[in-house]
Formats: structure tokens, C-alpha cells, sequence
């Protein structure tokens, strides 16, 4: 009965959030819903203690990220910078290459470092140029974003920042660049394939006679630029160059200048507990933050008037996207919270740890416990802490590599965490102004692509012994 609950309550808020509800409402009314019928009692104190507690939690610490990406690509638009990098791919990998390009701007951001919710905020209006210009539905973007941002940067590159492949390191005693043959080949099957079934989609598009859509009828189109003749196209990249250059400086240096942890005393009336603060739990997030600035400022100085113009009603709307865009993925988080706490979630992790195979059983638990709670992080974190000792044993039991364990995890991570209600996919979503009856099939389709990866993963291994 308990397995049930969990199962009910998540796929409640897969359908509401799929029918266009918002999930600021009903992620916690979910999440008390499952609660209520395992422990009326329990209801108030997880609310509060745990739901809101993991909800604001999230928003302290990301919500910068959210407001400076979202700002970030808003100046990117006001400047006509977006537009003059638009122009220059089209002269290089002309217009029917739209989908090509934008996976690889995304594949170059995640890969650099930079957010997968900043990557969103600052490739859209690239790509929403990109595709008007090429006349390839706007519904494919979430898709081609997805594709490049999401899946094989996030989780199958050797050495990749994203903390997707670094959760790992910590139980395998493994660096980012465990498995590289395996991930490398892992993310060249992930890049393939997706592009291959956007492109079957956009020309199935092109033969109904399929174009953009009419921005009139369409939500957050960025708007056109009217400020003149558009910028150099390597003037126009540089913001996004010192924005992944800053961002690995920033994490080396900040590291360096605060050491393990920093504290200090409040100026205020009164004797009070000094501040602490744990740098490796920060040091990416200022690092990101510390970078956007750079990227806004740089774009405020190359693009001064046209940018300060409309910066006062241009940054009104970002701020707003932020604040929903965040406020959805808190919640998101508040309900993976509550849900791994019920007993049913136990149910599952345990029923999972039945698998034989060391490999199999781990890319199995972390695929389905990532999607349970919708986000890869998080699912792959629960896993491992629940279960990592025995993964171990079984593989070193079998001659398996920690590598492998390593890159089975984490790309296993990316796959079924991108069901309907992960907050990264509406973060996504409510970025472009489109809903997942217009636009979740696509990313679906690349969610699938991603599973099978971590099957194809295991199966190389087995086949050859590579790592």
C-alpha cells in the first residue's frame, strides 16, 4: 500500500504539471496528499519541517543563479547579440543546421561549466532567432535545448564539471574522468541519435508545411532587435567565453581564498553565533554567480546603448521569469523531499537492491529513483548513499572498476529524471513560453535516448572491457 502512495502521488503531479497546472500549487498538495494516507499525523510537521524547509532551501542557495541567468540572457537579446551569433551560424552551417548548432552552443556551455538553468536563460534567444529564421517550429526547442544541455554534457563526457558526474567521486574514490572510452561513447550514441530524430523531426514539420508560428500567438518571444547595425559575431560571443572562462577561474580561485570554510560575526546589537560557511558546498554556486556578472556587465559595456535603453522594462521581465522559473524547480525539490522520506520510497530501493547484476541493479535504482523524485542529482544522491556500499561490493565481487560503477551512475542519472514534473524540464518550458502538450514529446523522445544509453554503456563493457 505504501509503494502505491508514492506511486499515486507522482503520477498526480506528472499529469497536472503535463496539463499545464502550475506545480507551485500542486507539488506540495501531492506531497501532503501521499502523506496524509500513510500518516495523517505527519501532515504539519513535514510540511513545514521538510517540504518548505527543502523548498527554501533550494531557493537560497539557486535562486541567484536563476535571477543573474535570466538577466544575463535578456541583455543577450536587448543587445542584438543574439541575433548577430544567429547570423553567423546561419552564414557558416546555413539555416536548415539550426538544431546542429544549438546542441553544440549548449554542449559548449554545460561542458564549460555554466548551469544547466543558466544554459536555458542564455541560449533561448539564440535559438528562438535561429529557428524563426530557418522556419523550423518553435516547439522544438525544448527539445533541442534538452538535448544539448541535459543528457550527454551533464552526465557521459569525461571530465565534465556538472555535479551530475562529480556526486559520484565521493563513493567510487573515482576523479571526473572515470571511464573515459565509456563515456565518450556513450555521449557520441546520445548526440547522434538525438539529433537524428530532431532532424526526422523538423522535416516531417517541413513537409505538413510546418513554419515557426505566428510570435503573435506565441508566449516569451524575445524581441526583435532595432538598435542598428548588429555587432561583430566575435564581439558578440565574447560575454559567453568569459562567462564559462570566468566561471572555471572563479572556482579555482575561491576555493583557494577561503580554504575548507569561512565565518564571521553579524554587526548588530547584541551577542550572536558567528556565521559559518562551508566553501565546498558554495564554491560552485559563487563561482556561477560571479561569472554572470562578468557576462552582464561585459555584454552592458560592449552593448552601452542599446542595452541601457531598455534595461529597466527588459529586466522587469526576467526578474519575472526567474521568480517563476525557480519558485516551480523549489517546489520540485520540496516534493522529491517529502517523497523519499515516506515509507514506500523504501519499498522501492529495496525491492531494486534485488537485482542481480551489479550494473544492471545500479543503473536500474538510480534511473528510477532519479525519476521518482525529478532531479538526477538527487535521485543518484539517495541512491548512492542507500546503496553504494553494496554496488561496491558486487562489483568488486564480479572484477568490475569503480570507473565503471562511476560512469554508470551518473549517466544513469540522466535519464528518467527528466519526466514531466522535474523541475529542470518546466524550468525549461516556462523559459520558451510553451507546455508540455506542445513540446514534453520531444524531450520524451530524448529522455528515452538518454535511458538507453546506460544500457548500451554496460553492454560495450561487457562485450569488450574497455573503461
Amino acid at each position: 500500500m505504501s509503494f502505491l502512495i508514492v506511486l499515486g502521488a507522482l503520477c498526480f503531479l506528472m499529469v497536472v504539471a503535463y496539463r499545464g497546472y502550475s506545480v507551485i500549487l500542486f507539488a506540495p498538495i501531492a506531497a501532503m496528499g501521499a502523506v496524509l494516507l500513510t500518516d495523517p499525523s505527519l501532515v504539519a510537521p513535514m510540511f513545514t519541517g521538510l517540504f518548505m524547509d527543502r523548498m527554501v532551501g533550494f531557493l537560497k542557495l539557486y535562486f541567484p543563479v536563476f535571477l543573474l541567468g535570466a538577466v544575463f540572457g535578456k541583455v543577450i537579446e536587448m543587445s542584438g547579440f543574439s541575433k548577430s551569433i544567429v547570423a553567423a551560424t546561419i552564414r557558416t552551417v546555413g539555416p536548415q543546421r539550426a538544431i546542429l548548432a544549438i546542441v553544440l552552443v549548449c554542449a559548449l556551455l554545460t561542458y564549460g561549466g555554466v548551469s544547466l538553468f543558466v544554459v536555458v536563460f542564455a541560449v533561448y534567444p539564440f535559438a528562438a532567432e535561429l529557428f524563426r529564421q530557418g522556419d523550423i517550429p518553435k516547439r522544438l526547442i525544448p527539445g533541442t535545448i534538452a538535448l544539448g544541455a541535459f543528457t550527454f554534457t551533464m552526465t557521459a563526457l569525461p571530465g565534465t564539471p556538472q555535479i551530475q558526474n562529480i556526486i559520484p567521486t565521493a563513493f567510487f574514490s573515482t576523479d571526473s574522468w572515470a571511464a573515459p572510452v565509456l563515456g565518450t561513447l556513450c555521449a557520441v550514441f546520445i548526440m547522434v541519435a538525438g539529433i537524428n530524430y530532431l532532424e526526422w523531426r523538423r522535416r516531417s514539420a517541413l513537409h505538413a508545411g510546418e513554419g515557426y508560428g505566428d510570435p503573435a500567438s506565441l508566449l516569451n518571444e524575445p524581441e526583435e532587435f532595432t538598435g542598428g547595425p548588429l555587432a561583430n559575431p566575435w564581439i558578440a560571443i565574447l560575454p559567453l567565453l568569459l562567462v564559462a572562462i570566468s566561471n572555471k577561474l572563479f572556482t579555482v580561485l575561491i576555493q583557494g581564498y577561503y580554504g575548507e570554510s569561512h565565518s564571521f560575526l553579524p554587526a548588530v546589537i547584541g551577542e550572536v553565533d558567528p556565521v559559518v560557511q562551508e566553501i565546498s558546498r558554495v564554491a560552485a554556486i559563487w563561482a556561477v554567480e560571479g561569472a554572470l556578472l562578468v557576462g552582464i556587465l561585459s555584454v552592458i559595456a560592449l552593448a552601452w546603448k542599446p542595452v541601457t535603453g531598455r534595461f529597466a522594462e527588459g529586466s522587469k521581465s526576467a526578474i519575472s521569469g526567474a521568480l517563476l522559473a525557480g519558485m516551480n524547480t523549489a517546489s520540485e525539490y520540496g516534493f522529491g523531499a517529502v517523497i523519499a522520506a515516506l515509507p514506500g520510497f523504501l519499498v522501492v530501493a529495496n525491492a531494486l537492491n534485488g537485482i542481480p547484476d551489479p550494473l544492471v541493479n545500479q543503473a536500474i535504482t538510480v534511473n528510477v529513483l532519479a525519476g521518482i523524485t525529478g532531479s538526477a542529482s538527487g535521485g543518484m544522491s539517495i541512491a548512492l548513499a542507500a546503496m553504494a556500499d553494496s554496488f561496491i561490493a558486487s562489483a568488486q565481487a564480479s572484477g568490475i572498476p569503480m570507473e565503471v560503477l562511476h560512469r554508470v551512475a551518473s549517466v544513469a542519472s540522466g535519464g528518467l529524471d527528466t519526466l514531466p514534473h522535474n523541475g529542470a524540464v518546466i524550468t525549461l518550458l516556462a523559459v520558451t513560453g510553451l507546455t508540455h502538450r506542445q513540446s514534453y514529446k520531444d524531450i520524451f523522445a530524448i529522455t528515452l535516448i538518454s535511458t538507453s544509453s546506460v544500457f548500451l554503456l554496460i553492454g560495450v563493457y561487457y562485450a569488450t572491457g574497455w573503461v
